[in-house]
């Protein structure tokens, strides 16, 4: 099947990182927040090493280390999945977000979930200013603020069910603009994909 797609880059299955934060004893932070951590902290221009990223996650979910070997290579390969559709061109970057056949108000929540990760791992690059930004960029910061904050009591109607994918898409993109305008000069670096740890 990945013959039909040119970047055949999938990220872990939402379940399998759920069930990791389970494993670890983590239930203050979703799959979706700590995907849209790590984007954000992309987004911004930072790449970090395995022992800074497992840090950085181990904050988010409030837990001194990870217990599980399978942890830790569950999030690098998170992590490196996202930083490699961030940088496909064929615009082939996902949200890490339940399946369709989970309650419309739960794919909410992890929407706006994922976007406070995003903008959390933004702010801690700390490298930006709303000086240094583009309106545009500014713009879609402030939107993904007002997204984190959506209200949870929606229905399950087919309109607002395309009015969630609407949402996703326009943070799916939004993602990627942020991303080329921050990480415009790091082409060169990253055209190498990270070693994977084992």
């Amino acid at each position: 099947m990945a013959s039909e797609h040119i970047s055949p880059i999938d990220l872990p299955d939402f379940d399998l990182i759920a069930n990791l934060l389970v494993q670890e004893g983590v239930f203050v932070v979703s799959p979706s927040e700590l995907h849209g951590l790590f984007c954000g902290h992309l987004a911004a221009g930072a790449r970090m090493e395995p022992d800074a990223l497992l840090r950085i996650a181990c904050d988010l979910m409030d837990v001194n280390s990870l217990s599980q070997e399978s942890s830790k290579v569950g999030l690098l390969a998170l992590y490196q999945a996202s930083l490699a559709q961030l940088q496909a061109t064929d615009f082939s970057f996902q949200l890490l977000l339940p399946d369709d056949e989970v309650e419309l108000a739960q794919r909410v929540q992890m929407l706006a979930n994922w976007c406070t990760g995003f903008l959390s791992g933004f702010g801690l690059h700390g490298q930006h200013s709303d000086a240094s930004l583009s309106a545009e960029t500014r713009e879609t910061l402030n939107d993904l603020g007002q997204i984190a904050q959506i209200a949870l009591d929606v229905e399950e109607t087919d309109e607002n069910e395309a009015d969630l994918m609407e949402v996703q898409e326009y943070v799916r993109m939004g993602c990627l603009m942020v991303f080329t305008e921050c990480n415009g000069d790091r082409s060169d670096d990253d055209a190498k994909p990270e070693p994977t740890v084992h």
